[in-house]
């Protein structure tokens, strides 16, 4: 399994640091750097590329939603997680659209933070209860003849298959062996998906099976 680089950004040192020592308890992680903004966050990056970052929302100077945004788009190979207080529908959904790989609330317990962290770095997308329970919303919320937020889009059943395991979050190597295909076919059949949904990442597919009932 992979070593792992993580940089943390949180304002509130105590937090910040006891976060730092968690972290480096655990088994796949190599290094931790930490941030007290998202500015700082950035330097260090600039300065040498992490694996993950784990962002708390609520900062001064550059706060989580920003630093997320400049790291999204300069260094698109970056897996982001979310600190937040708060389990807002319409900033997770936001905040997923632009490519944000997993959430956590700042209380959550130390073993689902681990876990988080190795499936960004594994599997690209965490998908936990929160997540779930925003992306359930959102699907009850959408109003009777709303303009879809995905493209028309007929997957095979083969297609729906993977979809549906990929949300359970299965690697490609472990969907073909579930499946009895190789890695790279599995690999093509979710580029195929990508290219019919009319996304670029897993996040997009996880929104795309809740908003068509391919997950419930």
């Amino acid at each position: 399994m992979k070593q792992l680089k993580v940089y943390i950004a949180d304002d509130h040192t105590l937090f910040r640091k006891a976060m730092v020592n968690l972290m480096r308890s655990f088994e796949r992680i190599l290094e931790v750097k930490d941030a007290e903004n998202g500015k700082e966050l950035l330097a260090l990056i600039k300065y040498e590329i992490p694996d993950v970052v784990v962002v708390d929302l609520q900062m001064p100077v550059m706060d989580g939603a920003e630093a997320s945004t400049q790291i999204l788009q300069k260094y698109p190979a970056v897996k982001i997680i979310i600190l937040t207080m708060h389990d807002s529908n319409k900033f997770i959904l936001h905040m997923m659209d632009m490519g944000v790989h997993a959430f956590l609330l700042k209380n959550t317990e130390p073993d689902e933070l681990e876990q988080a962290i190795y499936a960004v770095a594994d599997k690209d997308f965490y998908h936990n209860e929160l997540v779930a329970s925003v992306l359930r919303k959102n699907v009850i919320e959408r109003k009777t003849g709303q303009r879809p937020s995905f493209q028309s889009a007929e997957l095979t059943d083969r297609e729906r298959e993977i979809l549906l395991l990929i949300c359970q979050e299965l690697t490609m190597k472990e969907i073909g062996q579930r499946l009895f295909l190789s890695e790279n076919t599995v690999r093509n059949h979710r580029v195929n998906i990508m290219e019919k949904v009319g996304v670029n990442n897993i996040v997009g597919l996880v929104k795309f099976a809740y908003e068509t009932g391919i997950v419930v």
